[in-house]
């Protein structure tokens, strides 16, 4: 995709896919891994918060688990934020040590303290969203990964566009409007850099085993499976809002 077309067709979907979440002096912390993902998400929002005037700052969470490489990744973030002159924060986790504090998974555990982190930083900066690089691809991963685990009706409904994280702040993604593709492209287009986490390409993690062969099989079949998982996806959580409304 060329940087006009990609101006000309994603860049607006984005300008009002977000519009829906920040509003002019909003505080706005961008979950912040250093990936490909959060480095599209938080360069976006640095450009729209120029013109929409809200703040912006980010938070790096470090999980304690790749030694070397995460204190790599924690400087490159340190690095993009001070290039952008965007406020930014540290907060260090023991994973292990919480998997086993509250018998999950390391993954599970990662999860759970991750946006624990995010709650007291959010409250600490005063921030009233906490916005996260989740896409349109990750969407269809998590209604996929959903099927595999066993899933209540409401399961089906994948990741929310915004939900509470905590009392006064919630959790927004702007990036759910977007493919992994097009992240992609608006990262080449505007020459950004990221890092890579290894454990992306492990496949005994049962996500990566969605992205990496079960997705790529239904793709052959249907090119346009992500789109329609993450549109059921996003018809069932209007359907539940509904009906929670109606109650």
């Amino acid at each position: 995709m060329t940087k006009k077309s990609f101006e000309a067709s994603v860049l607006p979907r984005m300008r009002a896919f977000s519009s829906q979440f920040i509003k002019r002096a909003d505080s706005v912390l961008v979950g912040f891994s250093g990936g490909p993902d959060s480095v599209c998400l938080l360069h976006f929002l640095n450009y729209l918060s120029k013109e929409k005037h809200f703040e912006l700052a980010a938070l790096h969470v470090n999980h304690s688990l790749r030694g070397a490489d995460a204190l790599a990744d924690q400087k490159f973030c340190k690095n993009f934020c001070a290039a952008l002159d965007i406020p930014f924060f540290t907060q260090k986790i023991a994973v292990r040590q919480l998997a086993k504090k509250w018998n999950l998974s390391i993954e599970h555990a990662a999860r759970k303290g991750r946006y624990q982190a995010f709650a007291a930083v959010a409250k600490k900066w005063g921030a009233s969203k906490v916005a996260l690089g989740h896409h349109l691809d990750d969407q269809a991963e998590t209604v996929l990964l959903n099927i595999l685990r066993g899933t209540k009706a409401k399961g089906l409904c994948g990741i929310p566009a915004r939900r509470p994280l905590a009392e006064g702040v919630e959790i927004i993604r702007p990036l759910l409007c977007v493919t992994r593709a097009e992240v992609e492209a608006y990262l080449k287009n505007n020459f950004l850099s990221f890092v890579t986490d290894q454990t992306n390409s492990d496949d005994a993690y049962t996500r990566n085993w969605i992205r990496h062969r079960l997705l790529p099989l239904m793709k052959e079949k249907q090119p346009q499976i992500q789109a329609h998982l993450a549109a059921m996806a996003q018809e069932l959580q209007d359907l539940f809002e509904g009906k929670n409304a109606g109650r």
